[in-house]
């Protein structure tokens, strides 16, 4: 597979989009090509990761998650594995198995690290991404405590009494 054809799937994933064509060809080149049989295991839960696993053909299965459900949850070419071990010392949080013949574009955090050495925008761009993650999950976390508060209080409970665990369960499920 061409260079232009792993630069393509790289371009449409939001932690890539704003990257210069050349920045994504350069990670594109440093990434290691890998191809999977069925049954191959490509991420396993609890694993400590060095990279993310492009996901280019084929289609692999999430098999073990935490909160996962029973039935295996289908992983589609164009996505992203292990999108945080790519940039900092990660544990891989899912097990990954390829269902068919996959091929992925594995880009190691050493690689990426190196790239953003030499081409410190390449840094800013990914710190900014990580940002903007971080400021949408704070948005959910205080619209989902906000909810919280609202439903605790309509089913007449104040703020010094201490939640029943059943109305808790019930209402929000057990995480």
């Amino acid at each position: 597979m061409t260079t232009d054809n792993l630069v393509a799937p790289l371009s449409r994933l939001p932690i890539f989009a704003g990257l210069k064509p050349s920045q994504l060809t350069q990670i594109a080149q440093a990434a290691e090509r890998l191809r999977y049989w069925p049954g191959d295991v490509i991420t396993k839960a609890g694993q400590t990761g060095d990279g993310a696993y492009l996901i280019v053909s084929g289609t692999a299965q999430r098999v073990a998650a935490p909160g996962a459900t029973a039935t295996p949850e289908n992983v589609a070419p164009s996505s992203l594995v292990g999108e945080m071990a790519m940039l900092i010392e990660y544990e891989y949080t899912s097990t990954i198995v390829a269902r068919d013949r996959v091929f992925c574009l594995k880009i190691l955090r050493s690689a990426l690290h190196a790239q953003m050495l030499a081409d410190p925008s390449i840094a800013q761009h990914f710190h900014d991404r990580v940002t903007e993650q971080l400021v949408r999950t704070a948005e959910e976390l205080r619209r989902i405590d906000k909810d919280f508060a609202k439903d605790f209080a309509a089913h007449g409970f104040g703020a010094s009494q201490p939640a029943p665990a059943k109305f808790v369960a019930a209402t929000y499920g057990r995480h």
